[in-house]
């Protein structure tokens, strides 16, 4: 047998395999197809009274079924659009149209099949995290050197790891090669491949290059980054939208005029059909359809640029925001103290205090020939004498007193010593991040209306940082405590709070919305976000606010769009034009036009953040605070 005549064997049975799969995962409008199908060969045949008979009753089958749902919610104060759906189907068994009856059970079985679908492809992104989780690792034997394969989650810190080409690193680590390519794509949104060296971080998730790699495991696989992401993706899937239940308060008035539009074309006619030609134009799909599928594709689209939005109802959450407060440190600015000056004392250059700084501290690290005082300073001998680095006090041991280099606020001085000579010393500042002014730029584009300073450090060092950004309420050397009744007692209750340290955690997890800078901050903080931002990147918190917007805007679109076409067609239905059948086919593509609206959210819309972000000067100021 040829490889031709093998294929065209295979292909239809894997066919039939698929479709068994639809109609397996799909039974009930499998079903409902099969009833529909069976009702029209009757009637072909000509036996009318038996189609008659099968399609009514299974109509009102799934109307009983349906009905069972819409009472229990009934019975806890939900009125929903299941009472429009069960009336559609009743009213036009009784007038005798059971072929728009079983159009409109299509509707409403086919309804949960649309959305499941729109739904896979709008959350493509949040799966995909799920099904990259590594499950085992390459394990280096510390005294042989022999690989064995192991469990991701029995690797423990210190384990040394192989990561082979296109292999993703199970756990957070260290890299022992001379350099790696990783592709972060997945964790960050960053489309481009980055190169990392030896001795720098890296993150489980990352999807290794063209060459293996050796590593050092940090982390157990369950801390690891991969992993923090995944629980929260899990646990975003899981969450339902308020505006889906926000659905359900516009079904109220919907059903109102819907029955009202019924019953006038009924007693204005004196035709009973008019009253179920209406009543199938009514079926509630596009609400109960549309709102969820918008949500998905929103929470999709954060997933891809590297933002984990912790269910649907923060996307709404995130849409109504007001007023924002930031942490100083880690947030606002980079976090870890850079060099702004060098001041050397006469004898010496600026270039040799540096140099002579830089010697000792690399020669802490690979040689026994230096010294550390925890939190003083280091003493490290070189060729070129003995040097001595750190605080004030510290080196003033060596060298006798030494006067203090003035500062401003936010700044810290390292002093450095040679022989006992005092010869200069280094200015630090933790300097503002390059994003953040264009960041508080965007968040006031996008209507928010206060922006606060929350820190736990001195006052005139958050005043320095505050003046620089044009932030004007500023609250500092706050505790954990204090935050938190800072932003409950805020006057615009939309308050969302963006910080990175363990002490931010309590301050997330009141406010209406917290965002985690997660990719260096703190597991507590991230686990009590409602958003986390799993990139370096400020600018990300004012694209989740623009996410949130755009994504109830379209959510509440696609509901009215589905609202005025139907009832513009009831209003066509009601004077005769449109019969039951008719209308219940012409419902079906007000659904896909609401499903399609809502797929949007997906996409950028004009109002949304679409020019680069994180170029504007640190120092810049945000103008309109």
């Amino acid at each position: 047998m040829d490889a031709s005549s093998i294929r065209l064997e295979v292909e239809p049975a894997r066919g039939i395999r698929r479709l068994a799969e639809l109609v397996s995962s799909y039974s009930l409008v499998a079903t409902t197809l099969a009833v529909l199908a069976a009702v029209l060969l009757l009637q072909w045949t000509g036996q009318g009274q038996a189609a008659l008979w099968l399609g009514s009753a299974y109509a009102l089958a799934i109307a009983a079924y349906t009905a069972g749902g819409m009472v229990r919610d009934l019975l806890a104060g939900h009125w929903g659009v299941d009472v429009l759906a069960v009336t559609a189907v009743v009213s036009t068994v009784a007038v005798g149209e059971y072929l728009a009856a079983l159009v409109v059970v299509l509707m409403l079985t086919g309804g949960e099949a649309l959305e499941e679908y729109a739904g896979d492809r709008a959350g493509r992104e949040l799966r995909s995290l799920l099904e990259g989780t590594p499950q085992l690792a390459h394990r280096t034997h510390p005294v042989t050197g022999e690989v064995e394969d192991v469990p991701a989650a029995s690797i423990r810190p210190g384990d040394r790891l192989l990561v082979r080409p296109a292999e993703v690193l199970p756990v957070d680590g260290t890299l022992v090669s001379e350099q790696a390519t990783l592709d972060e794509s997945s964790l960050t949104g960053e489309s481009l491949p980055v190169t990392r060296h030896h001795g720098e971080s890296v993150i489980s998730g990352s999807l290794n290059g063209g060459s293996a790699i050796q590593m050092v495991a940090t982390l157990p696989a369950a801390e690891s980054q991969y992993q923090r992401i995944v629980a929260l993706v899990a646990e975003a899937q899981d969450r339902r939208a308020p505006l889906v239940r926000m659905a359900d308060r516009y079904a109220v008035p919907f059903t109102a005029v819907s029955l009202i539009i019924a019953a006038a074309a009924w007693a204005w006619s004196g035709d009973a059909g008019r009253f179920a030609a209406v009543l199938v134009l009514a079926t509630p799909c596009p609400l109960l359809i549309a709102p969820p599928v918008a949500f998905l594709a929103g929470m999709g689209r954060a997933s891809h640029s590297g933002i984990i939005i912790r269910g649907g109802d923060v996307l709404e959450r995130l849409a109504e925001v007001r007023a924002v407060a930031f942490d100083k440190t880690g947030t606002l600015t980079v976090g870890h103290p850079a060099l702004v000056e060098v001041r050397a004392e006469p004898s010496h250059t600026g270039e040799e205090v540096l140099r002579l700084a830089a010697s000792a501290e690399q020669l802490l690290e690979s040689s026994h020939e230096a010294q550390e005082r925890a939190t003083h300073g280091v003493t490290a001998r070189l060729p070129s004498g003995e040097v001595v680095i750190g605080k004030r006090s510290y080196v003033a041991e060596q060298t006798g007193p030494i006067e203090a280099v003035s500062l401003i606020s936010g700044e810290l001085a390292v002093y450095v010593a040679v022989d006992s000579t005092y010869v200069g010393a280094l200015v630090l500042r933790d300097q503002i991040r390059a994003d953040a002014a264009s960041t508080l730029r965007d968040l006031a584009d996008l209507g928010v209306q206060e922006t606060m300073l929350l820190t736990g450090d001195a006052q005139a060092t958050a005043d320095h940082v505050a003046a620089d950004l044009g932030i004007d309420d500023v609250r500092a050397e706050c505790l954990p405590e204090d935050k938190v009744q800072v932003v409950e007692r805020h006057p615009l209750r939309a308050v969302m709070m963006v910080g990175d340290g363990v002490n931010d955690a309590p301050v997330l997890a009141s406010a209406h919305v917290g965002v985690a800078m997660g990719a260096r901050g703190s597991t507590a903080a991230s686990e009590s976000a409602d958003v986390v931002v799993m990139t370096d990147d400020l600018s990300k918190v004012a694209l989740a606010v623009s996410i949130g917007q755009r994504t109830v805007s379209v959510s509440r679109q696609s509901i009215w769009l589905g609202i005025g076409l139907s009832v513009g067609l009831m209003l066509v239905a009601a004077f005769g034009f449109i019969p039951a059948i008719v209308g219940a086919l012409i419902q079906e593509l007000v659904d896909l036009a609401s499903i399609g609206n809502s797929l949007r959210a997906r996409t950028a819309g004009r109002g949304a953040l679409n020019r680069p972000h994180g170029s504007a000067e640190a120092g810049t100021k945000a103008s309109g605070r």
